[in-house]
């Protein structure tokens, strides 16, 4: 299935902080403070709702038999999802994760989106630099 970007992929958060090559982006209804890298202004700035797509580098995506949605660590730079597919995009070799935030996932490893379907719960470790990619709401 391929699927163009849509809303299921923009996080909308609190910006707690902007140090320049890191921000913090609050997931509401959560704990999660997210440590990403800003590709591009984010505006209104600290206090404001921000809204844009976290983008990453997976590492081996492994199918889950069981288990929740989630990001570790709950403080800081995400380094290990769990969550459901949510869109596969076959041309842009990516999938969405929803695992308490939308994260659009690329891979390292030698695997192709389109071995994966929606409604999967698949887990994996990402690299460092995730990144947030500011869009107008």
């Amino acid at each position: 299935m391929t699927a163009t970007k849509t809303t299921r992929d923009v996080l909308h958060g609190a910006l707690l902080e902007d140090k320049g090559d890191w921000i913090v982006v609050k997931v509401p209804g959560t704990d999660y403070q997210m440590h990403l890298a800003p590709k591009g202004r984010v505006t209104p700035g600290v206090g404001g709702q921000v809204s844009g797509r976290v983008h990453c580098q997976a590492h081996r995506l492994d199918r889950m038999k069981a288990g929740g949605r989630f990001i570790e660590p709950v403080y800081g730079r995400p380094r290990t999802l769990q969550g459901t597919v949510v869109s596969v995009d076959a041309t842009a070799n990516t999938v969405t994760l929803h695992c308490p935030a939308p994260f659009i996932a690329t891979f390292t490893a030698d695997q192709r989106a389109s071995d994966f379907a929606v409604g999967e719960l698949v887990g994996c470790h990402i690299e460092r630099g995730a990144t947030f990619e500011p869009i107008a709401t």
